[in-house]
């Protein structure tokens, strides 16, 4: 169905906020000294970002994004030349989850909802992910069928989208699902926007098949990856021949399989992702004899890839996530990326989006200088232009400094401490914040809570515990280590910063959500003594239940996400015993202090119940619980109203329970 979109009667205020183009300047970042300060108000980091998703067109002469107002949430796109908007549109009751470019007149939006699945298929409820197209000439939005007459499909997005040109008219590569016998699994569309026709081309027969595409927009290789089937751990990479698919290697890997990134720089090669205990690293398999060649970058690990948008060719990678070092293959681009961060000597820089040409670049930037910001590199006019800050209204930041420890066994563990503005870094409230996942990681980039927590007067510990996804070997030290060493990681840090005098040890709480909303509550059923209080958001609180939650969800207690618990647990299923040993609401008689659980009714990763369980317990067990729900929310906080009411339940909380001063 098309909607015609209307410019809003917003315009003149988005403009006035973000786009008028000026040099780069901001308020510095408040040093954690003695120097007066207010503290802005709590709502400034409850909300959205006030300029989200920036997108830059491929001729980098518009920029797309999501601007939140005022409560309300657009989609705008602006004429960079004129500095004006030529394209508003609400998305208040969207979830907006990314923005791309199909052309320079079409823009791609990602966007989701929370619902059981379509009419026809049994299933849970789950957060469905769909793609729509907005045509700036034509001013009509359209949501795109992922369908094809000789299949079932769901309609949702499952991975890559991907766009090539193809006969010299653009197409849309997109992963999906479709309906093998009684399971659905991956599959690839093509999809052409101007004749709005949609073709599954290709389908796997295990749920980790995955295809690249080359720039004519054919299959070049084909990858399968068995994680819980028949052939458990087996991955299969195959290359095509003429019309066939011919397998060129094959291997086993009980978790963290290779995998392809793209295509070399030279166009020549396949790059496959390998695993190694310092992380990545990228080897080439030459198209033409099917040989391995050596590793990119003399062996140097990646974290992350930056690709050419219509070709897939891999043109440059992340090495460090704690201290992002873009490396570009093109000697050209990385003269010009070296004077870039030169210019922003001792801030964050983060490359977000790139012109077809790379002659404009959108960067964002945290740091003393410029805040957290969106910054436009103009590189005909070697010139820069601050677009905004991240989140509206905030001019003062807390500062973040890197941490290192042992810990009690003599893992290294690195993290990052978020200071209280105003006050000196010494034996002051301490707030242990540990991230979700648990393989993520903490980067030092601005993160909303933890500089909200700092703001009320809190020093904000964020450590990258065993577990974390820094390097395959710091995740894999996590592996039987839930409830155990990955706990006692985060209680080192706090001793760490006892010893050195900035926390004082009688005033500690821990702050966390989705693994670390587990991590808050094991912090004081599991552990005792060290923490003041505790905040769950959205944890874990009962891991069999969550187990056989899962396993119902996927209906089948072969798949993935089981082998990716059972792997972190140290268990073999959900009527292992030791899970009990691990289990929070097993051990709410060693609760000795607050607990605050927070979740959303719509979450679909960690479910409601899981907290509504726990909240149960600890009143059963007569102690101290206070259970705050987040209505029509999801596991990610996607609603800035219900995003605040967490964040002013957490302040109050702690300002109850272990007041910073």
């Amino acid at each position: 169905m098309e909607q015609r979109v209307r410019l809003s009667g917003a315009t003149s205020l988005i403009l006035l906020a973000f786009l008028v183009m000026q040099r780069s300047t901001a308020a510095p970042v408040t040093p954690a000294g003695v120097t007066a300060y207010t503290p802005p108000p709590l709502t400034l980091y409850g909300q959205l970002p006030s300029l989200d998703d920036p997108a830059l067109s491929p001729a980098g002469d518009r920029l797309a994004f999501v601007e939140s107002q005022n409560g309300r949430r657009y989609i705008v796109i602006v004429d960079l030349a004129k500095g004006k908007p030529i394209a508003v549109a609400h998305a208040d009751a969207a979830k907006i989850r990314s923005l791309r470019w199909y052309d320079d007149n079409q823009l791609l939006i990602l966007y989701s909802a929370t619902s059981y699945p379509p009419f026809g298929v049994s299933g849970a409820r789950n957060e469905w992910f769909m793609l729509g197209t907005w045509n700036v000439a034509t001013n009509k939005m359209r949501s795109i069928d992922m369908h094809d007459d000789n299949y079932q499909t769901m309609n949702a997005v499952t991975g890559s989208i991907d766009v090539r040109i193809v006969n010299g008219d653009p197409k849309l590569f997109v992963s999906g699902t479709y309906l093998d016998q009684s399971d659905f699994r991956p599959a690839l569309f093509r999809i052409d926007l101007q004749r709005d026709e949609t073709k599954m081309i290709a389908g796997g027969n295990t749920q980790g098949a995955d295809w690249t595409v080359d720039a004519q927009g054919q299959i070049a290789a084909s990858y399968d990856y068995d994680a819980s089937g028949i052939e458990e751990g087996k991955w299969v990479l195959r290359l095509r021949s003429g019309r066939e698919m011919r397998q060129v290697a094959a291997g086993t890997a009980a978790y963290d399989p290779p995998y392809v990134i793209g295509f070399s720089y030279d166009d020549k090669s396949v790059l496959v992702a390998f695993d190694t205990p310092d992380g990545w690293i990228w080897k080439p398999l030459n198209l033409a004899d099917d040989t391995w060649g050596a590793p990119l970058d003399a062996g140097s690990t990646f974290y992350d890839v930056i690709r050419n948008r219509l070709t897939g060719q891999v043109i440059g990678g992340v090495r460090d996530p704690l201290e992002p070092t873009q490396v570009f293959f093109d000697p050209a681009l990385q003269l010009r990326w070296s004077a870039i961060i030169g210019a922003y000597f001792n801030e964050r820089v983060e490359l977000v989006s790139y012109s077809d040409d790379f002659s404009k670049l959108l960067i964002r930037v945290f740091g003393p200088r410029d805040g957290d910001s969106y910054v436009l590199v103009d590189w005909r006019t070697v010139d820069s232009y601050r677009l905004g800050s991240v989140y509206s209204g905030l001019s003062t930041f807390a500062e973040v400094r890197p941490v290192e420890y042992k810990a009690a066994d003599g893992l290294p563990i690195s993290g990052f401490l978020t200071l209280p503005p105003g006050k000196p870094a010494k034996n002051v409230s301490l707030i242990v914040l540990p991230h979700g996942g648990p393989a993520a990681s903490d980067d030092g980039d601005f993160d909303w809570w933890a500089q909200a927590l700092a703001s009320r007067g809190y020093a904000v510990l964020q450590a990258n515990y065993r577990g974390s996804d820094l390097t395959p070997a710091l995740l894999r030290a996590g592996f039987g280590e839930f409830g155990r060493k990955m706990q006692t990681d985060l209680s080192d840090g706090v001793q760490y910063l006892v010893a050195h005098g900035i926390a004082d040890p009688k005033r500690v709480c821990i702050v966390g959500a989705s693994y670390g909303g587990y991590a808050a509550l094991a912090g004081v059923t599991l552990q005792t003594g060290i923490y003041r209080c505790a905040v769950s958001v959205a944890g874990l609180a009962d891991l069999a239940n969550f187990i056989h939650w899962n396993n119902d969800k996927m209906m089948t207690s072969q798949n993935a996400a089981t082998s990716y618990w059972d792997h972190f647990l140290g268990v073999t299923g959900p009527k292992d015993p030791r899970l009990r040993e691990i289990s929070p609401i097993d051990h709410v008689d060693a609760v000795t202090v607050p607990v605050l659980l927070i979740h959303g009714q719509d979450d679909t990763i960690v479910p409601y119940s899981q907290s509504e369980e726990m909240a149960k317990a600890l009143q059963s067990a007569g102690k101290s619980v206070q259970f705050v729900t987040l209505p029509h929310e999801d596991h990610w906080l996607s609603q800035s109203a219900t995003r605040e009411q967490m964040l002013q339940a957490v302040v109050d909380f702690l300002g109850r329970n272990d007041p910073p001063n």
